[in-house]
């Protein structure tokens, strides 16, 4: 299933052909087949995206908030009736499991929505302070550069609070995973939201990403994606000053207490690192484990991680899909590869693709054990289903080795409540959860440290794309 418009862009409320003759294929990661091409835009794309926003902007932000609501109401209705096509594509372009796609990725960008009206609803726009009237206002034109990992989950943690909050914006969907952008950007459409409102052009980072980042007519850029690309945006957009807010890379630790059922922890804490074949920021990779639990803890790991079955999205019983594309299979090679030249234990997995699986870039579901906190395993963001355990000796011990990193998104506490809590206070992620909790999309999620800065989810979402301003005197 793929959408119209691919050799297209969304610009002005119309789709329009592309000035730059620039076209890609877009691969199926899970048969390796070309399934269609996509447009990729140049400066003059981005530019007149840009431009429609702009033009856009003073209009659009002083609507009424209940209008920007209604209309993203409206969005999220023209969403629900598409549902299972958004699910098909996220299939198709990221190698998804159906069920997946249905259950988490298209449920992701659903209850994204939702949450944003609610907090949108709620929210207190203006009100006094003395004789001050403090006020929350678009901050402007944004742009939106989301990945191919969590496709829709991204494009409703930026649009929707970007469009209540009365901004105008372009976006710009990863190439490698660009159908359901496409097919986004269909729905704003049918939706009715204004013209030059939301405007999408497909492109390359050094390209079109770059060219969003320097443009002196956007006001902030909202990023999604790696470390190494994230900072190449802030250091691109500090000579004209924009906000900028990045979602990066993440190394999260998973502390499993003494106390904790350790079974159950260790089952979850692998299903979890799995999920999604591994290629989400806050994955739990870093399982750790007292060391005298630690041969407990890698039987049951063994176990949980050799009942996932990779294979066909669409066959049932498939629990896993292919990663993305040859060059993220080969670098979680490399990783896998060096596990086991630094000496961790290989419980489960290894090299290569599972048995049975001759084309597409799936990998095997991969356990090591006895990890060094110093091993490369441990250190770098491997991006597929590689769970590294590592023993500890006390729980300071655990605390100190899961702050040693760079990246700060999120990490994970298990054992009761009382004992995690302490625990949780202490280590240097934006998100903590707690024995493995539901999918809270009112919590503020963002990182510490090189994952970056800013808070997406709900209120704190909207609260990114405002500036705040005071009319002094107003009640005087």
């Amino acid at each position: 299933m793929i959408p119209a418009n691919m050799l297209k862009f969304y610009i002005n409320g119309k789709w329009v052909d592309p000035i730059s003759k620039t076209r890609m294929g877009v691969e199926n990661p899970a048969t390796e087949e070309i399934v269609c091409e996509v447009a990729l835009g140049g400066q003059a794309d981005i530019d007149a995206a840009i431009m429609a926003a702009r033009a856009a902007f003073d209009g659009w932000t002083v609507r009424p908030v209940a209008e920007r609501i209604a209309i993203m109401k409206r969005v999220l209705e023209v969403y629900n009736e598409r549902y299972e096509e958004f699910a098909q594509v996220m299939s198709t372009e990221m190698g998804a499991p159906i069920e997946w796609a249905r259950g988490a990725q298209a449920w992701a960008g659903q209850v994204h929505m939702e949450a944003t009206i609610k907090a949108a609803e709620e929210m207190v726009w203006e009100y006094n302070r003395g004789t001050t009237r403090i006020i929350y206002e678009g901050i402007g034109v944004c742009a939106l550069i989301t990945p191919w990992n969590w496709p829709m989950n991204q494009i409703a943690c930026k649009v929707a609070p970007a469009l209540v909050a009365g901004c105008t914006m372009v976006l710009k969907p990863s190439e490698i995973a660009p159908l359901s952008g496409t097919l986004f950007a269909q729905v704003c459409h049918d939706a009715g939201v204004p013209a030059g409102v939301f405007n999408l052009v497909h492109g390359t980072g050094p390209e079109v990403g770059a060219r969003m980042s320097v443009h002196p007519e956007v006001d902030m850029v909202s990023f999604t994606g790696s470390t190494r690309a994230g900072t190449a945006v802030a250091a691109a957009a500090a000579p004209t000053a924009k906000r900028v807010a990045q979602e990066m890379g993440g190394k999260s630790a998973n502390i499993i207490l003494p106390n904790a059922d350790l079974a159950a922890a260790v089952e979850a804490g692998v299903n979890a690192i799995m999920s999604n074949t591994g290629q989400s920021c806050d994955a739990p990779t870093r399982m750790f484990v007292q060391r005298d639990q630690q041969a407990a803890a890698l039987a049951v790991a063994k176990t949980t991680a050799e009942a996932i079955v990779p294979g066909d999205p669409m066959a049932e019983g498939t629990t896993m899909g292919p990663l993305i594309s040859k060059m993220q299979f080969d670098k979680v090679q490399k990783l896998i590869e060096a596990g086991i030249a630094e000496g961790a234990t290989l419980v489960t997995g290894g090299l290569g693709r599972p048995a049975g699986l001759n084309r597409g870039w799936f990998v095997r579901p991969t356990v090591f054990g006895d990890v060094q906190n110093e091993m490369t395993i441990s250190k770098e963001e491997i991006f597929g289903p590689v769970l590294a355990i590592l023993p500890y000796d006390t729980v300071e011990d655990a605390i100190r080795m899961a702050n040693d990193t760079v990246y700060g998104l999120a990490a994970y506490v298990a054992g009761p409540v009382e004992d995690a809590i302490p625990v949780a206070r202490r280590l240097r992620a934006g998100t903590i959860n707690l024995n493995y909790p539901d999918w809270d999309t009112s919590a503020p999620f963002g990182g510490y440290k090189q994952s970056g800065n800013g808070r997406e989810y709900a209120d704190w979402g909207i609260h990114d794309f405002c500036e705040v301003k005071g009319i002094v005197g107003y009640g005087a």
